[in-house]
């Protein structure tokens, strides 16, 4: 039986299956830690900032669907939190952080490191309340918890040092926590409604988000039944792009292929499981959505139809009464366009590589496709990083790719690593880095040394901020303290007791690519890119143009496709001899 709060706190984790908990240990934590220290199933995984601890927890959480914890001290440790579970919350990541406080009866009096945490997290989760007596506990721990586990999102309880000191007013108790959540079938009402404007449309396109994971088969058999192109935004590139006869590509500012043209040019467009937030991207008309919950319903764009229900359960239930359209001439147009548009682009990469320097970017993304692991997990950087996972990485059903894709938050990308590697200890883990995001969080790479977590991290170092150099370039500005000196981060790496390589010749870059994913410990590859290496979107309007040529002596890359192009041409070739 739990002697202290803080027993009965880890004791309550441990009940709900969380082995671990990430942050940085000291001051009013201290007796959390040490109970975690005396509990037997559950350690404390030290980071050099809380900050990766909380992005840690968001990656775990996100790839095992359960319960991730993260903690920080009181003032600065907690604050440091924020980042992360803001990422974690946005991404629906089932997070619990402990963030604790300076001595109960000091609250209100300016003490020193005081900061009010129940405001402070009040946006960046679903639940935050703060533990003021003994009495509240077991309770609102598990309130807590189960209100992560079932909104998919972050709860913060706040906890003063001296209250987790004290004597648990209350048995622990036992109990399970509902980690499966139910399955959302739609009204027949909207069954009926969705099946009608189906079979009215007479070209149809389907665009996928993250919701359409576990459907597809039925998106699949959807798509064959309306002749529909398919694309997806870059959270449902991984569940949808594999297998697919009807792809089409990618919208939004990261896009490519005729995904945005189709969108536009179908008579009804179709969304699946997404919240895309780039409405200049949607046609604003025409638009049918399908999505679990009922807020996300005409968020984006205007809706002729929203239908309240998971997308697979959706899918089944209105598949019998969608009529076969006798005429795919739209889909085979929009897959011819696809490949046209990919084989346009790929010279970008392909022309002079092996002599090419700097390097271009996307060889060396290619190349970390063909050799990464069928089940490996990418975690990627916000910026250029996002565009080379989103047209490189080749998904195929088991592979994983994690980032900070709404909330846009830099140096994400190492402290994911850190999650999904103790969340899967004997998987590949690949983290995407920029020189940038690397840069500001450079400390976690003590924290891999210091676990020996085998993490490959592959940087794309141009010396700049290459995302916010293309966001000047579009509104016509010249690029202005984007690009900064060249650092060998292998070096630093190599001093942290990291296995490091640099690379700076093209023709290097498949031989330290392999001895990397090949080294048993953790290993980071230096690969110094191209910082001219920049992408557009595959709609770009009269103003961004304008802005392109006003800031004239830049060289923009549209950038190749990797594999996705031999998708195009397999697709092609497979369509019906008439």
């Amino acid at each position: 039986m739990a002697r202290t709060v803080a027993e009965q706190f880890v004791q309550v984790l441990v009940q709900a299956g969380v082995s671990r908990i990430y942050g940085v240990v000291g001051d009013s934590l201290n007796p959390v830690v040490d109970a975690i220290r005396r509990t037997r199933g559950i350690e404390w995984v030290h980071v050099r900032n809380e900050e990766a601890g909380a992005f840690a927890a968001a990656a775990e959480a996100q790839l095992t669907g359960r319960l991730a914890v993260c903690a920080g001290s009181c003032g600065p440790g907690n604050t440091h939190l924020v980042q992360g579970l803001y990422d974690a919350h946005r991404s629906g990541a089932p997070v619990l952080a402990l963030a604790s406080h300076i001595p109960s009866s000091q609250i209100g009096t300016g003490f020193f490191q005081e900061t009010h945490p129940e405001r402070l997290f009040v946006d960046c989760s679903g639940y935050c309340e703060q533990i003021i007596d003994a009495g509240q506990m077991p309770r609102v721990l598990r309130v807590a918890i189960q209100r992560a586990l079932s909104g998919g999102g972050v709860s913060v309880l706040v906890l003063p040092g001296d209250i987790a000191h004290r004597e648990a007013g209350n048995p622990t108790g036992t109990g399970d926590f509902v980690t499966e959540r139910g399955i959302l079938v739609p009204p027949e009402s909207q069954v009926d409604a969705l099946a009608g404007a189906l079979n009215s449309a007479r070209t149809v396109m389907l665009f996928c988000g993250a919701g359409v994971a576990g459907a597809h088969e039925e998106v699949l058999r959807l798509a064959g039944r309306l002749h529909a192109p398919v694309g997806h935004s870059l959270r449902g590139k991984e569940w949808i792009q594999f297998g697919n006869p009807y792809d089409v590509g990618m919208s939004g500012l990261l896009g490519y292929g005729a995904c945005y043209r189709a969108m536009h040019e179908a008579e009804l467009l179709v969304l699946l499981g997404t919240d895309f937030p780039y409405d200049a991207f949607l046609p604003q008309a025409r638009t049918v959505q399908i999505d679990h919950d009922a807020s996300r319903l005409g968020r984006r764009t205007p809706l002729v139809l929203g239908v309240h229900g998971d997308v697979r359960e959706t899918l089944r239930a209105v598949l019998p009464r969608v009529e076969q359209k006798p005429d795919r001439d739209f889909l085979d147009g929009m897959l011819t366009e696809h490949l046209r548009s990919l084989e346009g682009v790929v010279d970008a990469y392909t022309r002079n590589v092996e002599r090419h320097v700097p390097l271009h970017p996307e060889y060396v993304a290619d190349v970390l496709d063909q050799l990464a692991a069928d089940d490996a997990v990418f975690t990627v950087d916000t910026g250029m990083c996002n565009v080379w996972a989103a047209r490189y990485l080749t998904p195929n059903g088991r592979r994983r790719v994690i980032g900070s894709f709404l909330h846009g938050s830099m140096a994400n990308a190492l402290p994911h690593a850190i999650g999904a590697q103790f969340a899967f200890p004997g998987r590949q883990v690949i983290s995407m880095s920029g020189d940038g995001g690397l840069g500001m969080l450079l400390g976690e790479l003590l924290t891999v040394r210091l676990h020996d977590l085998p993490i490959k991290i592959v940087v794309f170092d141009n010396s700049s901020l290459g995302m916010v150099k293309l966001e000047m370039l579009v509104d016509g500005l010249p690029d202005y303290q984007t690009d900064h000196r060249a650092v060998d981060y292998a070096a630093i790496a190599r001093a942290a007791g990291l296995h490091a390589l640099r690379v700076t010749d093209p023709a290097g870059v498949r031989e330290a690519l392999a001895e990397a994913l090949a080294h048993p410990g953790p290993s980071l590859v230096d690969v110094v890119t191209d910082p001219n290496a920049l992408s557009i979107p595959p709609h770009v309007t009269t103003a961004q143009v304008r802005g392109f040529a006003l800031a004239a002596g830049k060289v923009v890359l549209t950038g190749g496709v990797g594999r996705m192009i031999e998708l195009a041409r397999s697709n092609l070739r497979n369509i019906p001899r008439r």
